[in-house]
């Protein structure tokens, strides 16, 4: 991929006029589960080919059932609504007869501010100093981020500590058009909260999962506040709220380097025992 072309994982192959084809990311002989992140980048993608002069403004999908990496994965369009500032469309991702994940999008314009406010810009190490910079990982392939205070949610023998993780995140090799942005974004969106949730309680870390903790994400909403460009780095501040009964819930502000508020998320997931004699699956 050259600098700015549009990765293969994000172009969009039309079937017929309400669905589409998509590629899978990743090696199905080591983990053979399409990432969510993978996903909701994808329907963001789709959604943005009928926004005319919308962008994306919420995407909230639930995770119904694991895609297989070497399976072939398609994605439905259903137009709900068309007006002049909101349309919404339901977007199904398929693999043969198998529902695997549905989302509900709602697409918007840009109108002029009436009020504006939000929460206090959040003080941070800059990425340049507050940890190890990685690529690729849990995030868009081939983009980078950097875990402030280089806090591994891997790790199940370190000590408990409180259940937050702030995380510098950019990608440069990706055009800066707000579609791809707002997706390359999402894909980011998907995977650290379970991880989060981890953090208050020793002996566990997500290393465990799909080991002897059965884990994933059941439900995600994703809201876009203000344009932003993924050229520069964004922060990712996530909080997981609750943790109980086989389930956790949490969420995450993200800001750009000046501060402003540009997407939040909430995440719901599964953080259960393996059962007794369940092996895990490479499916």
């Amino acid at each position: 991929m050259t600098p700015h072309e549009t990765p293969a994982v994000l172009d969009i192959e039309p079937l017929g006029e309400h669905r589409f084809g998509v590629w899978n990311h990743g090696d199905p002989a080591v983990h053979n589960v399409v990432f969510g992140g993978q996903l909701l980048a994808q329907m963001i993608m789709i959604a943005g080919t009928r926004t005319d002069g919308m962008h994306v403004k919420t995407i909230n999908a639930v995770f119904a059932r694991a895609a297989r990496v070497d399976g072939v994965t398609e994605i439905e369009l259903e137009e709900l609504h068309s007006g002049r500032t909101f349309a919404s469309y339901s977007l199904t991702a398929w693999q043969g007869e198998r529902l695997c994940a549905r989302s509900l999008v709602l697409t918007t314009i840009d109108e002029p501010d009436l009020i504006a406010h939000q929460p206090p810009t959040p003080v941070v190490e800059p990425p340049e100093s507050a940890g190890t910079r990685h690529v690729g990982g849990l995030v868009f392939p081939g983009a980078e981020y950097v875990v402030v205070g280089d806090t591994d949610v891997n790790d199940s023998t370190l000590p408990a500590r409180a259940p937050a993780l702030d995380l510098w995140y950019r990608s440069r090799e990706t055009p800066t058009e707000r579609a791809t942005d707002q997706a390359v974004l999402a894909w980011a969106t998907d995977g650290f909260l379970i991880g989060t949730a981890m953090l208050p309680h020793t002996g566990i870390g997500q290393e465990q999962a799909h080991v002897s903790v059965s884990t994933g994400v059941v439900d995600h909403t994703l809201t876009f506040h203000r344009p932003f460009s993924l050229a520069d780095w964004v922060l990712l501040r996530h909080e997981s709220l609750f943790a109980g009964g086989g389930r956790t819930h949490g969420r995450c502000l993200v800001t750009d380097a000046d501060g402003n508020l540009v997407a939040s998320f909430v995440q719901d997931n599964m953080i259960r025992s393996m059962p007794t004699g369940a092996q895990h699956k490479r499916m």
